[in-house]
């Protein structure tokens, strides 16, 4: 097919409306967003049970925020590897070696004695995540019936039900003990595995193989370097909200894992029903960066508020669910749009613009607490806010290299494309 041939159908199908054909997808892409669902939980499935991890651990709490560190610094640094192996030995090879270096790593940190082992496990889980998350979604956009739109909701759905139900299940295990969650975790990640085996055919045709240097390479484009610069400070107001929130919330009698599970199933379940029904609806009205220049204000207005109430738990326990109903559509957009702002590969634009992204929420968590430290609850939640207005002037400042993101492709761009034939 030719890249002209593949870039009209793309910037069409990204405007239809999803609610026609995401639920009508072939078995293999609801395996793949079912195992989707469980990767997802490992992100806050620690969350209620940080506070008993610093207890029974005798850990600090910016110790026990590197297991986020430690899971996100290797997440996204395999990442940037991750399009270069599953183009060697292909999509379901890949999905199941990251599948099963998580279900180990999940039961390693389950047996762990000290915090820095856990810290080191879920170094070990996040180089399975990178695995998995990055294919998985080149998988789902590729194999989905609706076009880009309707692959990228269903894999941002996935998304928020996961981290809904992380918290969930984390806080009814965890209420037992902090060890729960992760075998809990590990059990479901066999199911996926198991569903990955079975419903997902052998690639064919074989892929085409893909140089290291690509994911490298690509975030020299424009386009993509302006959306990876913004997810990167963006990330930092996301793991601020979901990592430091819960030592905030224990001070003000909301610090037992049920508690802490039930306040972040209700963040998890706003992020998923904006993610599925309110970011289209915007997109079907606005151009995506005018979304994004416009939720991202909002959200940084959530994280000022979240400081301003830091002494309240009601208050803070709004803020949190508001975050998720911004950073549900804020996902869903910033996904769109990497994956239809250049002619890339997929799998390469996922892997960078993902790589960077993770990066940034690495740096969130024990920084949050280090500045709690110094400078009082507030100050973690005025830093974030400070984080996410840095990607509001990213996008505003690179505007001109995103026209292709809001589905436009400039007459030259076109002519080069039909010129290069077959891609």
């Amino acid at each position: 097919m030719s890249r002209a041939a593949s870039t009209a159908p793309q910037s069409q199908q990204s405007t239809r409306s999803p609610a026609a054909s995401i639920l009508h997808q072939p078995t293999a892409v609801w395996a793949v967003a079912f195992a989707c669902v469980i990767a997802f939980m490992g992100i806050g499935l620690v969350d209620p049970i940080l506070p008993a991890i610093t207890r029974d651990l005798e850990a600090t709490p910016t110790e026990t925020e590197m297991l986020f560190t430690s899971y996100l610094v290797v997440t996204g640094v395999a990442m940037f590897f991750t399009s270069w192996i599953s183009s060697r030995i292909g999509a379901k090879r890949t999905l199941l070696i990251g599948l099963a270096l998580i279900v180990a790593f999940a039961l390693a940190s389950g047996m762990s004695q000290s915090v820095e082992a856990v810290i080191g496990f879920r170094a070990g889980w996040g180089l399975g995540n990178a695995l998995f998350i990055s294919t998985a979604l080149a998988t789902i956009v590729g194999a989905a019936s609706g076009g880009t739109s309707s692959a990228i909701i269903l894999y941002e759905a996935a998304l928020g039900l996961g981290i809904a139900i992380g918290p969930l299940i984390g806080g009814l295990l965890g209420s037992l003990s902090w060890r729960g969650p992760f075998f809990g975790s590990a059990s479901l990640m066999a199911v996926g595995f198991a569903a990955i085996v079975v419903m997902l055919k052998t690639d064919a045709p074989a892929p085409v193989p893909i140089r290291l240097s690509a994911p490298f390479r690509a975030l020299a484009r424009p386009a993509l370097g302006v959306l990876a610069a913004a997810a990167f400070f963006y990330n930092i107001g996301f793991f601020v909200l979901l990592a430091y929130t819960p030592f905030a919330l224990v001070p003000l009698g909301l610090g037992s894992a049920i508690t802490l599970g039930l306040v972040f199933f209700g963040w998890g379940v706003s992020l998923a029903v904006t993610s599925v029904w309110v970011a289209p609806l915007l997109t079907r009205r606005m151009k995506r960066t005018h979304v994004l220049a416009a939720v991202l204000p909002l959200l940084a207005l959530d994280l000022v508020a979240a400081a301003l109430v830091s002494g309240s738990a009601a208050g803070l326990v709004v803020c949190v669910i508001v975050g998720g109903l911004l950073l549900g559509v804020l996902n869903t957009v910033l996904t769109e749009c990497v994956m239809e702002a250049t002619d890339l590969m997929r799998a390469v634009a996922s892997s960078a613009y993902s790589g960077v992204r993770f990066l940034g929420g690495a740096l969130a968590p024990p920084a949050a607490t280090l500045l709690a430290a110094a400078f009082g609850p507030a100050a973690p939640f005025f830093a974030a806010a400070a984080a996410v207005l840095v990607a509001v002037a990213i996008l505003l400042l690179g505007r001109a290299q995103l026209h292709r993101a809001n589905g436009v492709v400039d007459r030259l761009e076109e002519a080069e494309a039909i010129g290069a034939g077959d891609s």
